[in-house]
């Protein structure tokens, strides 16, 4: 059921993606002159390998000694805002290497280990996503071991319910790639938080007012 949706969804999708996707890659090619796309090595489900495509965000501007290849070129720097650097992942998801909804990927040096806990392991028990509960409660504001725990919490409590919910909220994000997290409250000017805590899982008993007369 979750696998037809992902194909259902990533072709809705391709077909914006597509046109969008080539004049990317075409501005890519005219801006740097080198490869459009980036191959990455990725730990899919059950630890599985797989190349994560992604457009390039780096290679310039040029120095005396060429494109320095650590530095996001402009384009590449708005990719990264507003997520666009990950369309071409929509051909993992038709692959079947990755989901819509799940855990970001993770390089293999990252994965957890087949001695870790099951627990630990359990982000490697579905197949990892385009975005996930995670991006939508903090993006890069939450830390790794937050961000493992949001993992987690998504694939203990994964339902059709809560992927609407997320891609709703990932939506929401694309609209407004600067407007801050779209579930946890945005940072107020001044000193830099600490970074906010995982966002609890949904109360079943959201729907009845609490004692200050909201939900």
């Amino acid at each position: 059921m979750k696998r037809a949706g992902d194909l259902a969804i990533t072709a809705l999708a391709g077909i914006t993606a597509l046109p969008l996707g080539l004049l990317i890659a075409l501005l890519i090619r005219c801006g740097t002159g080198g490869p459009a796309l980036v191959r990455l090595p990725r730990s899919g489900r059950h630890g599985r390998p797989f190349e994560m495509l992604t457009f390039r965000t780096t290679g310039g501007p040029h120095g005396p000694d060429g494109p320095d290849p650590s530095r996001a070129t402009r384009l590449g720097a708005l990719l990264r805002r507003t997520g666009l650097e990950q369309l071409p992942q929509l051909w993992n998801v038709a692959r079947g290497e990755m989901a819509v909804i799940g855990p970001r990927p993770v390089p293999p040096e990252q994965a957890p280990p087949s001695s870790a806990p099951p627990r630990r392991r359990g982000r490697l028990d579905v197949r990892p996503g385009l975005t996930g509960w995670a991006q939508v409660s903090g993006r890069g504001a939450v830390t790794r071991s937050q961000r493992l725990a949001l993992d987690l919490w998504y694939v203990e409590h994964r339902s059709l319910r809560l992927d609407l919910r997320i891609l709703a909220l990932t939506v929401k994000l694309l609209l407004r790639p600067d407007g801050g997290p779209a579930a946890v409250p945005a940072a107020r000017s001044g000193p830099a938080p600490t970074p906010p805590a995982p966002v609890p899982p949904p109360r079943q008993d959201a729907g009845r007012p609490g004692p200050s007369g909201r939900e």
